[in-house]
């Protein structure tokens, strides 16, 4: 009986004629004699037939970049920089600062940032709900009644992302600021007092698609910094999308 037996030895263990590959010998024997003759070749190459490979210690290199077969991997081989470890000094820092609520030392010097952006998303859903309310008592035509009732859902739905905010920024320890004296110039969309029912269509839907982008923005921006607040943003930015979508299929009528 033939069997094929291939070795592959460390590549220190190599000899200079085998560097970079591998052996492959053919041997004519009974197959229960192959694995001492395996074994007796192993030896005669210096190398282990159950070898365990050892771990990069270039942290530069992923790891694990995946796990070879006969490397039992235990948390004592494996390099400080990929263990998973939480930050003690943090753990212990949250426990001072009460009156903080939510807001742990983690936040480092985001919290700020975040809280002025979420006021301009705040500033700018207010202006959306007025703006539907307008076109929703002002629709006028055959097409209206079925329009300016969407125009009062989108109202309804823009209410409750600006109530989000609102709680949201309150959470993060800043001031929600619903002041009207500034409303328009902190909004990143724009009101609109149009009569004529194909322009309502026209400007919410360049309100709404202004509005995903700096959802989407907004999202990039705070990635990690705040997971709280981009799960919102991102429920809020899925609304605004369908938003968006219904007004462009209502104006391709």
């Amino acid at each position: 009986m033939t069997a094929a037996v291939s070795i592959f030895p460390p590549q220190s263990a190599r000899p200079p004629f085998a560097k970079g590959s591998f052996m492959v010998f053919l041997v004519s024997l009974p197959a229960p004699i192959v694995p001492t003759v395996f074994k007796g070749v192993a030896a005669a190459l210096n190398c282990s037939v159950n070898a365990t490979p050892t771990p990069p210690t270039n942290a530069t290199h992923q790891w694990p970049p995946s796990t070879p077969k006969g490397f039992n991997m235990t948390t004592s081989n494996i390099p400080d920089d990929y263990r998973l470890q939480l930050d003690q000094a943090a753990m212990d820092a949250a426990k001072l600062d009460l009156g903080d609520g939510a807001v742990t030392p983690g936040y480092g010097p985001w919290r700020d940032a975040i809280v002025s952006l979420l006021n301009g998303a705040l500033a700018t859903e207010l202006v959306c709900v007025l703006r539907y309310k307008r076109h929703h008592f002002t629709a006028h035509g055959l097409s209206s009644p079925k329009i300016a009732e969407e125009f009062m859902v989108h109202a309804r739905e823009e209410t409750a992302h600006a109530d989000m905010l609102a709680e949201r920024i309150v959470q993060l320890g800043g001031d929600p600021d619903f002041s009207p004296d500034t409303l328009l110039q902190r909004s990143h969309a724009a009101y609109d007092t149009s009569s004529e029912l194909k322009a309502m269509l026209r400007a919410n839907l360049v309100a709404e698609r202004v509005a995903v982008e700096t959802y989407r923005q907004m999202i990039a921006l705070i990635g990690d910094k705040d997971p709280t607040t981009r799960r919102m943003l991102e429920s809020i930015l899925s609304e605004e999308e369908e938003h968006a979508d219904e007004l462009k299929d209502m104006l391709a009528e």
